[in-house]
């Protein structure tokens, strides 16, 4: 069977993933992706219009199966008992190794690429981020701080954005991994000891 030729928006999309995850947005220049990705910025203004817009699209793919993932999963958690804060930690943590990591050669550039637009410098960038993941990561907030109504809204809140940032963490370690690191072939292991840990830090910290 033949590889599927890829079209110029896929390669500006997936030289934008590369560039954008190794350099950063405004360390990358739009002129290095049309030359990596043999197009020119006539058809970056074609398919996209302008370079945030580029990677606004690039954000938007690489998030859209993590998301849609977590949305089912908390959809299926809320149409039965009140979830535990595990089932919650577990739905949210899962798809973000996994439809990651199994995304075979790409991986590590989605993985790398997430990981430095999510904690990007720059306000407009991260906020650029938020819009993608903003609206099922504020489900899942929200439906922590139901099921811990033993804590204020602000310590989960804390405990909720110490989980993105290990998260992200272990999703760029996992692919890279340090020699010797337990659980980071295996993207199913790397969960459960990451979904464990989480469990842990929640309920040690919010009874402390």
């Amino acid at each position: 069977m033949e590889t599927p030729v890829e079209t110029t928006r896929e390669r500006l999309l997936n030289v934008a993933e590369q560039r954008f995850g190794e350099g950063g947005y405004e360390g990358t220049s739009l002129r290095a992706i049309t030359v990596a990705a043999a197009a020119n910025i006539a058809a970056v203004n074609y398919h996209f219009g302008s370079k945030e817009a580029l990677l606004r699209a690039a954000v938007a793919r690489a998030m859209a199966p993590v998301n849609a993932e977590r949305r089912r999963r908390l959809d299926q958690l809320e149409a039965g008992a009140p979830p535990t804060p595990e089932a919650l930690i577990r739905a949210f943590v899962e798809p973000g190794l996994e439809l990651v990591l199994r995304r075979g050669e790409r991986g590590a550039v989605v993985a790398r690429f997430i990981g430095r637009i999510a904690f990007d410098p720059s306000r407009r960038i991260r906020e650029l981020y938020a819009v993608e993941s903003e609206p099922i990561e504020s489900r899942y907030l929200a439906a922590l701080q139901q099921a811990l109504p033993q804590a204020s809204p602000d310590a989960v809140a804390f405990g909720y954005m110490n989980m993105l940032g290990l998260l992200a963490l272990h999703q760029s370690q996992a692919l890279s991994p340090t020699p010797g690191a337990a659980g980071t072939e295996d993207p199913g292991k790397l969960a459960e000891n990451l979904v464990t840990f989480l469990v842990a830090a929640f309920d040690h910290g919010l009874r402390s």
